[in-house]
């Protein structure tokens, strides 16, 4: 992870200087990082005595976000035209506005600043972005400290909160990670509990989703010489299990734990015509370049995608494409 520059710094602080005020919003579909580095930045705003509304077009399915849905909205609040002009748009965890999907209001136009560490981020101006970076919230965190100064507990909480999502409780770390470390430890000193955040991210999970895993894993199919393990999820199956706390990091966990796999793809029917997808590798399978395949992004180890379709035929065009790499 790269240090975040005095002139990245001072280009922010001038985009901020530049508005009255904010919208803060993360991708649709939110996980931790997304959804933690959007209310950190909110107590950056707040510090700074700035006015700011939080949006998101949800859902908030994961157990670990649930209860921050009520600081979000999916309705900007109405501008007039003299108004848009001292808006700003501070876009976090992604870097596309079709990516923050469906929100009752018009965001473009609106002078933005994108906070990204994906791979699939593409911008030159008003931007952080450092794809070497785990986390959204670590790259957050760099600036909460260089603008504002050491975090409160509050802060400290939200974002090691996303950090551990978006690292598989710093799992996926390698050896380059000493920087990281370094600031989860300053974290950890502003009050953080390392086992009760773990115990927030993996428990409390509905008995509905162990049953739906198990369905998951005796779905699940190996191709592309037994290096792939695909499964899916039906309409049918979300109406008898629910969406309530589910669980596709454990599914994720024990597919790459397995031996011989060095990819995972889930896919799932939301919608009649519309389908998502997850997306997990190991060593040097680039499924971000697989989801971007199909109008997602992501990181070389961690990707997704939305796209229309039924997945009778999404699922031949997925072991395609990972047919090229695997």
């Amino acid at each position: 992870m790269k240090i975040i520059t005095d002139k990245q710094i001072d280009s922010f602080k001038s985009f901020l200087k530049s508005h009255n005020f904010f919208f803060i919003i993360g991708h649709k579909e939110p996980d931790g990082d997304c959804i933690y580095s959007c209310l950190a930045m909110a107590c950056i705003l707040k510090k700074l005595n700035l006015e700011y509304q939080l949006l998101s077009a949800g859902p908030f399915k994961r157990n670990e976000i649930a209860s921050k849905a009520q600081f979000f909205t999916d309705t900007p609040q109405f501008l007039t035209e003299p108004e848009r002009k001292e808006t700003g748009l501070i876009i976090l965890d992604c870097s596309e506005l079709k990516r923050l999907g469906d929100i009752d209001g018009d965001l473009t136009g609106l002078d933005t600043f994108i906070i990204d560490h994906h791979l699939t981020a593409d911008v030159s101006d008003n931007c952080i972005i450092d794809s070497s970076s785990p986390a959204a919230c670590c790259l957050v965190q760099q600036i909460y400290e260089k603008v504002i100064g050491p975090v409160d507990s509050e802060v400290a909480n939200y974002l090691f909160m996303g950090q551990s999502t978006d690292t598989g409780y710093f799992k996926f770390l390698n050896s380059d990670s000493t920087e990281v470390f370094l600031q989860t430890a300053r974290l950890v000193q502003a009050g953080v509990n390392p086992r009760k955040v773990y115990d927030q991210i993996t428990g409390g999970r509905p008995y509905s989703t162990r049953k739906l895993l198990g369905v998951l894993l005796g779905r699940t199919e190996r191709v592309c010489n037994d290096k792939l393990a695909i499964t899916y999820e039906t309409l049918e199956d979300t109406k008898k299990y629910g969406q309530e706390g589910r669980d596709s990091d454990a599914l994720y966990s024990l597919l790459l734990a397995t031996t011989g796999i060095e990819a995972v793809a889930f896919l799932r029917q939301d919608t009649e015509f519309s389908c998502t997808g997850g997306l997990r590798s190991r060593d040097d399978c680039d499924v971000s370049a697989i989801a971007s395949h199909f109008g997602g992004g992501g990181h070389k180890n961690a990707a997704g995608f939305s796209i229309q379709g039924k997945l009778e035929n999404l699922i031949p065009e997925i072991k395609k494409e990972f047919a090229k790499i695997l």
